[in-house]
């Protein structure tokens, strides 16, 4: 089997593991790379090994000796990008989150829909950590039962990468588009995928991006700039789906919290389950409530090995050895979610979604 020749469009901090991802790859060829900046593209092409280069998406698509590509750019062109690479036969994988809007959404699934012999996966890298897989495994053979709850937590004391993860224009939004959609697709992923039903949310834009902050150091994106910043610091929300389930979420960039927390956590009638900070499996035995760790390699999200795993099962789709775990439908259900709370704190009223 000859390999996959894949292209990469936009080279910003998130390729880097894409790359790393493909270049371990047996069935994969690094064919080409693309930036609006012609001097990473040269550079990302000669230090990778990638023969060709580009500046123009467009142009690159129209290579037709690239099977599939990678899409690492703003949120604000996934939509634009994702769908002018199905209709130019590539297969794609669109970093998370799908898009900025539900409208957008809805026009990369119908793109989705008109090229039959293409498929779109979406980058929700957590789906394929190892403590994912296991509890999903306990979930499938009925050992938590039904799950009607879940909470999600994943707050940054001082985290705000500024540059376009700030811009609003660009992102869509701030920790709830970028953090909060993993933690919210890994707590609907082991649900079930459930319809939404409704969402109440509320977003703060109190503290910015906290500049001043001396001697503790955060990831600072490439474009930073310090008097720029568009998004929200805090985002919560209760989401509650068809099937009477409910799901609660806080993330943030910037809160005056004594320490950075990632907690995520299912309930169901039958036991629970702890996936963050690590993995550990609640139920009840004769009587007593018992607590069990799964002897495995990884009880907390692994991110180097997820997104290994991540890349390995797209190129195992290109390859027609089975259809992704993220498609394009998943995406639509969750842009309903994460526009739903923006809608529900600028409205200041709950959103509910027609059946």
């Amino acid at each position: 089997m000859s390999k996959v020749r894949i292209g990469i469009v936009g080279l910003g901090s998130i390729s880097e593991m894409h790359i790393q991802g493909y270049l371990k790859n047996q069935d994969v060829q690094l064919f080409a790379v693309c930036d609006v900046n012609e001097a990473r593209a040269k550079q990302t092409a000669e230090e990778f090994g990638a023969t060709h280069y580009y500046t123009d998406y467009q142009e690159m698509l129209s290579n037709n000796e690239i099977d599939a590509v990678s899409i690492c750019t703003w949120n604000n062109t996934h939509a634009e990008i994702a769908i002018a690479a199905l209709n130019a036969g590539k297969n794609v994988l669109l970093e998370k989150p799908l898009c900025k809007t539900v409208e957008e959404a809805l026009a990369i699934e119908e793109a989705v829909r008109n090229n039959p012999k293409q498929f779109l996966q979406i980058g929700y890298v957590r789906r394929f950590g190892t403590n994912t897989q296991v509890l999903k495994r306990f979930i499938d053979n009925g050992e938590l039962g039904d799950i009607y709850f879940s909470k999600a937590t994943c707050l940054r004391v001082l985290g705000n990468p500024g540059g376009w993860f700030a811009d609003k224009e660009r992102s869509g939004g701030g920790p709830l588009i970028d953090i909060g959609v993993h933690v919210i697709d890994l707590c609907w992923y082991l649900m079930g995928k459930p319809k939404v039903k409704s969402v109440s949310g509320n977003t703060y834009q109190k503290l910015g991006n906290r500049s001043n902050v001396e001697y503790k150091s955060f990831y600072q994106a490439a474009d930073y700039d310090a008097k720029q910043n568009s998004v929200e610091d805090l985002a919560n929300a209760i989401i509650r789906f068809e099937n009477g389930a409910s799901l609660m979420v806080d993330v943030s960039f910037s809160l005056h919290a004594k320490k950075e927390e990632l907690r995520v956590s299912l309930y169901g009638d039958k036991g629970g389950a702890e996936i963050e900070p690590q993995l550990e499996i609640v139920s009840e035995k004769n009587n007593i409530i018992l607590n069990s760790t799964p002897q495995i390699d990884h009880l907390t999200f692994d991110f180097a090995q997820g997104f290994q795993k991540e890349i390995d099962h797209f190129i195992d789709c290109v390859n027609g050895k089975g259809e992704t775990i993220a498609p394009v439908e998943d995406g639509v259900e969750m842009m309903k979610i994460l526009t739903g709370v923006y809608k529900s704190s600028e409205e200041k009223a709950e959103i509910h979604f027609d059946s």
